[in-house]
């Protein structure tokens, strides 16, 4: 009996490609996830954060001119006869029915009224009058006047007489600095308007003074001291509804008012040509000419300081663009080359595997497809949750420049490996040997073009956007320095080998060898991390560079406007006290002081001018001269005010008033009439106690020669350079000056400092570079990691080699590191020389007045030390990895070597 055949076995699907790949290298898959959402979540986040970074500078820009720079103010004549709140309201109500989209009115709401066009002067005896100069009155009707007050005294002004006494409140502030109070009648100066008076049947209290409310209503929330010379107070007091149309009585005439604060905390940035444009139109434009119309007043007028501020926040921030483009380009210029180093490891790993898939029938195609399947399982869920998290973390309106930005990061992944696989793949192709060659010509072209067009033509004018060319120029020139470096590190090592092998011990000769002619089957060592290096330290460098001229730009800029790093000056006609400039002197961190007199109303003669005003400084020439040197101006030898007498004092004057320096003497004449011959002995550019060119000043030494000037010349200055605080300088002066301290005029270079940087736009800026520093570094450290780990299988089993030869565990780092570090170290100091040769050859079109805040000639000079701290950070960063990198897994597979044996 035959038995019967066996059952076919049952059908079997083959296991999914993609599940099993990630089953058998979750460390990889995994690894790439996390390479995946930190390259997504700094694209996604970068865009964002540079919106923050302008947004803020820009609403903290305008909130800094204060809100009657930032409102519309629409004003109308007012019409003969009475007029109702209504007609204010709905004029207002037209008003803000033509406020588009693109900006919006500030939550305080707007502030609308009709008011005296002029104040009267008040004639009452006793009311308090500075410089004998009595106090004036406004009067004005507001709108909601009682929802930001609180009547504290009588009632609200109604009623009244028309041919009595206008009923009137006045400010708390104002009625206790004028001495009034409920019931007093105001008498005002005669006029053409005929006898008027006014009189207080009410005080109230500003519930809060700082309220944008209360901005530019003419001192209606308190007294002001007006006056440039002689002062005198002024106030404004309110009138009730039925007191509108005696208003031009009092004040010639009279208007309506309309004050429509822009919300400046809901304007963006990347909107400010569509809101200033919009706000010209209502100001100017055909918004302006509709309102006229629908309001029926034909001398409607609305004016506004915002568009001129809206386009000097966009010259600012156009200004500003380029140089904050240049860290965010390094670390995409680093970031994109750890994309293709860590392609190109994968490739090398898995080149067996995909060669034998298509000896075994399968197509490049559609290996491609399976590739590129399987890095998209990790890579588009970490790229969608990166979104996510810069979107939540980094809150800001625009959403496409992070979309686009997550989304090119991630097809830049996507695709490495899959192109790197189809390259694999293809027909290899006959060797041409100068391809190479000329690829690195024309990126030396390349970069030469751009280099030469930024120094041609300097950086694109504000309002252009970010300049490409700058921003490109830094990172061509590391490319090129790469490349270079890249032919010339192979024979310079290989000589270090040859020298080193001349000596004993074998792990130096070893090292040096490995990394002259790298691992693997390569000729030379690999390009890329050199490229990833180099392009951190050359942006890194050029950008701290910038930064570091920033700073001493500030500190040159507060050096000019002070005169020094610190600065008394004394009321006019008060001497400064002895026992004060002493005091001050002690104070830790001068470094030189001295007191001077100077006297502004001095004429100089017989000059080629004839008679010339002239400052005429009297000083130290000793300590003047350091002082001088220090702060840049009026810089001079101080042995050419030794000696002279009476009849002929030595002096320095500026070039403005003696064409060449002779021996001919010149008359000073002071401001009380005594004089003096003063003889020329060098021209200065000014001097450190006055600000700008300096022209027409004379400084004369102190001492017996100039012992006749009026009472020995008191001291009215005293300057000082050296670290000197602030607060401590002004304690000195409160302490010594007694009640006169506030008349005391006390500046310090450090303080001035810090008004300059405290500026948005600024911080933004730094911070951001710094933030694409760090991850440029990080970058670089991931591509040192990557090229010892394509090189770990080759060198593990060296090292087990060596270990069965006696070799010890650290000389086995020691190898590690000496083939690791002179990679290291010839990119860290290799990109220090580019960036120095960076700012050299495009320093001259930098121009850093946005990130000072003030004007500054443009000009980058070239610093070393910015650029040698970037360079030896990334140098030691780089060592540390090297050891991490070494500790941890050296070890491990040495010993795995060792028990398995060489399978290659």
């Amino acid at each position: 009996m035959t038995s019967p055949a066996p059952a076919p076995p049952p059908h079997t699907r083959p296991a999914p490609w993609v599940r099993t790949r990630l089953r058998a290298a979750p460390l990889t898959a995994l690894l790439g996830a996390v390479l995946a959402f930190v390259a997504v979540l700094l694209a996604a986040g970068l865009p964002r954060a540079l919106d923050r970074g302008s947004d803020q500078a820009l609403r903290s820009f305008l909130r800094d001119q204060g809100p009657g720079f930032t409102s519309l103010l629409a004003t109308a004549q007012a019409e003969s006869g009475a007029r109702t709140p209504e007609g204010l309201d709905s004029v207002r109500s037209l008003l803000l029915s033509r406020v588009g989209a693109d900006f919006a009115v500030a939550p305080d709401g707007p502030v609308s009224g009709t008011r005296a066009v002029k104040p009267r002067t008040l004639t009452n005896p006793g009311l308090p009058s500075p410089y004998e100069v009595p106090p004036q009155m406004n009067l004005l009707y507001l709108r909601d006047l009682s929802a930001h007050t609180r009547l504290v005294d009588g009632r609200w002004p109604a009623g009244g007489r028309p041919d009595g006494p206008i009923p009137i409140a006045v400010s708390q502030g104002a009625a206790d600095t004028l001495g009034v109070k409920v019931g007093t009648v105001l008498e005002p100066s005669p006029s053409i308007s005929g006898p008027l008076s006014a009189v207080i049947v009410g005080v109230y209290r500003v519930n809060d003074p700082s309220e944008p409310y209360w901005t530019d209503l003419l001192c209606a929330a308190r007294a002001c001291l007006n006056g440039a010379g002689k002062q005198y107070w002024q106030t404004s007091a309110a009138v009730g509804a039925d007191g509108v149309d005696r208003l031009a009585s009092w004040g010639e005439r009279a208007e309506h008012f309309w004050r429509l604060p822009v919300d400046t905390d809901k304007l963006r940035a990347d909107r400010l040509p569509a809101v200033r444009a919009a706000v010209a139109s209502y100001v100017a434009g055909a918004t302006a000419s509709d309102l006229t119309v629908a309001s029926r007043r034909p001398d409607l007028r609305i004016s506004s300081r915002l568009p001129e501020l809206l386009t000097r926040a966009q010259a600012r921030r156009q200004a500003a663009a380029p140089l904050a483009a240049i860290g965010p380009a390094g670390l995409v210029g680093v970031a994109l080359v750890v994309f293709f180093l860590a392609a190109g490891l994968t490739g090398d790993r898995r080149s067996a595997e995909l060669r034998l898939l298509m000896a075994r029938g399968g197509s490049r195609s559609s290996i491609v497809r399976r590739v590129l399947a399987e890095g998209a399982v990790p890579v588009l869920p970490s790229a969608a949750l990166a979104t996510a998290a810069a979107v939540l973390l980094l809150p800001t309106p625009r959403l496409l420049p992070t979309l686009l930005g997550a989304s090119a990061v991630t097809l830049v992944l996507l695709s490495a490996f899959p192109v790197r696989a189809f390259v694999l793949l293809s027909p290899p192709r006959p060797p041409a040997p100068r391809r190479r060659l000329v690829a690195e010509l024309l990126v030396v072209v390349a970069t030469g073009a751009a280099v030469f067009e930024v120094r041609d033509r300097g950086v694109a004018p504000a309002g252009q956007g970010v300049d490409p060319l700058l921003v490109a120029a830094p990172l061509l020139l590391a490319l090129s320095g790469g490349l270079l470096l890249a032919r010339l590190q192979p024979p310079l090592v290989g000589a270090l080998a040859r020298m080193v092998g001349r000596r004993r011990g074998v792990v130096g000769f070893l090292g040096a060898t490995r990394a002259a002619r790298g691992g693997g089957d390569r000729a030379r060592p690999p390009v890329l991390p050199l490229l990833a290096l180099l392009l951190a330290v050359t942006t890194g460098g050029f950008g701290a560079t910038v930064l570091s001229g920033v700073e001493s730009a500030r500190t040159r800029v507060a050096r000019l406007e002070v005169g020094g790093d610190a600065r008394i000056s004394s009321p006019a006609g008060v001497p400064l006290s002895k026992a004060l400039a002493e005091a001050a002197a002690e104070l830790p961190g001068v470094r030189t002081s001295l007191t001077l007199w100077a006297d502004a109303d001095a004429f100089v003669f017989d000059t080629d001018r004839g008679s010339v005003k002239a400052t005429v400084v009297v000083a130290d020439p000793v300590a003047y001269a350091e002082i001088s040197r220090t702060v840049g101006r009026g810089r001079f030898d101080p042995a050419l005010l030794a000696g002279g007498s009476p009849d002929a004092v030595p002096a320095l004057f500026s070039e403005d008033l003696v064409g060449k320096v002779s021996d001919g003497a010149h008359r000073v004449r002071f401001a009380n009439g005594e004089e003096l011959r003063a003889r020329p002995v060098a021209r200065i550019d000014g001097t450190p106690l006055l600000p700008g060119s300096g022209k027409g000043v004379v400084v004369l030494p102190a001492g017996a020669a100039t012992a006749g000037i009026p009472k020995g010349a008191p001291p009215t200055h005293w300057l000082a350079v050296g670290r000197i605080d602030d607060e401590g300088l002004r304690e000195v002066v409160r302490a010594h000056a007694g009640p006169a301290a506030d008349g005391h005029l006390v500046r310090t270079s450090a303080a001035t400092v810090a008004k300059l940087a405290d500026d948005p736009l600024q911080r933004s800026v730094s911070g951001l570079f710094w933030a694409c520093v760090a991850g440029a570094a990080a970058f670089a450290s991931l591509a040192v990691l990557l090229t010892l780990a394509r090189a770990t299988p080759e060198r593990a089993a060296l090292l087990a080699r060596l270990r069965t030869m006696g070799l010890r565990p650290r000389q086995g780092v020691a190898l590690i590191l000496v083939e690791s570090l002179p990679q290291a170290v010839t990119a860290a100091f290799g990109g220090a020389l580019v960036a120095l040769a960076a700012v050299a050859l495009m320093g001259p079109a930098v121009d850093l007045t946005t990130l000072v805040g003030s004007s500054v000639p443009t000009g980058l000079g070239v610093l070393v030390r910015p650029v040698l701290a970037q360079a030896a950070g990334l140098a030691v960063l780089v060592v540390l990895t090297v050891l991490a990198e070494a500790a941890l897994s050296g070890r491990r597979q040495i010993t795995t070597e060792l028990r398995a044996g060489d399978r290659r």
